[in-house]
């Protein structure tokens, strides 16, 4: 059986498990958090050397995007 495969993109959403001011995170959002806590998922890194550029360098769309 074929295995089937869902890309999202949170475009603008960061994440930070210790961030004092997330507004995303202080949010209702149940279908994300059961898809994050029930399905495989990665986060990806989308600033800096991950991406090609200088490290500490924050990305944007279109870098982000690429990964």
């Amino acid at each position: 059986m074929k295995q089937k495969c869902v890309l999202i993109i949170t475009d603008g959403i960061g994440y930070n498990k210790n961030s004092k001011f997330n507004a995303f995170e202080a949010a209702k959002k149940p279908s994300y958090e059961k898809l994050f806590k029930e399905v495989p998922n990665s986060l990806l890194k989308t600033s800096g050397l991950a991406v090609g550029l200088p490290e500490g360098q924050m990305g944007n769309s279109e870098v982000g995007h690429m990964c």
